[in-house]
């Protein structure tokens, strides 16, 4: 092994431990992308007398907030002007400490997508932002007060649905998945051109390109990558879609290490994630055909099982130890077996869901379109322990860090203080 890629594995396997312990939320469904965290402080339900503080946000948007020390980032967009807003707050008081603004003009998206979904990705000396135009896809960097840093337009990003993927930053390399849409898989549902799409790694520091990895085009994925430990101690990235299944990519240099391919026949917008040594992704259409996948990871990749009936397509699955949550857009929740697909329960909530659930402590916290917080136990036996309205659209997935829990609806950011 080269002396560099004995580092970047160093930082990688540093990088991944961090994720793990560190309070802060580093990206979308915070550390590791597991959407899960410890924090026994978070309280189950609240008034409105209880919230430590109440934002009100410049636009819209249904990108989630991510938490670095008493920094709060994430995005908006405007409609006259129409700009898109990258935003720090103070996370003790709410107060906008600065944003930044950056003109767009307004392009066809799915109703249900906004101009500013992808999360962004934070680190400790920048945070990271995408959004797109039809012409291109912007990655760029700023300091935590809100300086330029570095600035990549990845060429032209076709989407009948508009952007929704987020970065994500490994060791020291910002990550970003761009599967774009082709003209033949969309056919007839607003398609007609074919995206050039690929996996891009680029340097944290400098926005320098390190490698990035052609891929083929069916329709476009919104997922973002985990890390997954490997037994010879080493590290890869997991990615999901409809073009390339479920994989695994070295991320020192952007190879393929394994891929279940045909696994994921229909649109991929949740993100991968792992329990009881399975890889699972989830793949449906607005019409139904949901549907989740569990694969045994290797060099001759196994699907494990299925799992066809009220699967989750928008949210992203949520695990706890061997128990495994699958809440579905249409307000059904199965607690699963992990290892066998089991159902352990299943229960209809009610509502509408595009933001994905997170587990803390041994509680469900998901946030209904309505804007209602739903709060179930994550445990084998069903329990619903709480629900709160917040009382405007979201899409958005609650974030928690430093004994804070974090609700973005549309255009409010809500904190809600740990109990001491």
């Amino acid at each position: 092994m080269s002396l560099r890629s004995s580092l970047v594995a160093l930082l990688l396997a540093a990088s991944f431990a961090a994720s793990v312990d560190a309070q802060e939320w580093t990206r979308f469904r915070g550390p590791n992308g597991t959407g899960v965290s410890d924090d026994a402080s978070i309280p189950t339900t609240w008034t409105d007398k209880d919230y430590l503080w109440k934002a009100e946000l410049p636009g819209a948007g249904h990108s989630s907030p991510v938490i670095w020390g008493d920094k709060v980032f994430l995005t908006s967009a405007l409609d006259d002007p129409q700009q898109r807003v990258v935003l720090c707050l103070d996370a003790n008081t709410g107060k906008i400490l600065w944003d930044r603004r950056f003109d767009y003009h307004v392009h066809k998206k799915h109703l249900l997508n906004s101009f500013a979904s992808p999360t962004p990705a934070v680190d400790a000396e920048h945070v990271y932002v995408s959004w797109s135009v039809p012409e291109s896809l912007t990655l760029m960097a700023l300091t935590h007060d809100g300086r330029d840093v570095w600035k990549l337009d990845l060429g032209k990003f076709v989407s009948q649905h508009s952007a929704g993927n987020s970065p994500v930053v490994v060791g020291d390399m910002v990550v970003l998945v761009n599967e774009q849409d082709d003209a033949e898989k969309v056919k007839g549902d607003g398609g007609g051109e074919t995206g050039v799409s690929y996996l891009h790694a680029v340097s944290c520091k400098d926005g320098r390109t390190i490698w990035q990895t052609p891929r083929k085009s069916a329709t476009v994925t919104y997922s973002t990558p985990m890390v997954r430990e490997l037994p010879d101690g080493g590290t890869e990235l997991l990615f999901n879609s409809q073009a390339h299944g479920l994989g695994g990519i070295d991320p020192k240099t952007g190879k393929t290490n394994w891929e279940a391919t045909d696994v994921l026949t229909k649109r991929s917008v949740s993100s991968p994630i792992m329990a009881a040594g399975l890889v699972f992704g989830t793949c449906g259409s607005g019409g139904g055909g949901n549907y989740i996948v569990a694969v045994k990871p290797g060099p001759k990749p196994e699907v494990v099982y299925k799992i066809t009936e009220q699967a989750c397509y928008v949210p992203t699955l949520v695990a706890k130890g061997n128990l495994l949550f699958s809440w579905s857009d249409a307000g059904v929740v199965s607690c699963l077996d992990a290892p066998t697909g089991e159902v352990k329960w299943r229960e209809r909530v009610g509502g509408k869901f595009f933001g994905s659930p997170i587990i803390v402590g041994d509680r469900l916290y998901a946030l209904a379109s309505d804007g209602t917080v739903v709060v179930l136990s994550a445990t084998d036996k069903f329990a619903e322990l709480a629900r709160i309205e917040l009382g405007e659209t979201s899409h958005s997935t609650p974030a928690v860090a430093n004994h804070k829990l974090f609700l973005r609806t549309e255009s409010h950011l809500y904190c809600v203080a740990g109990k001491k």
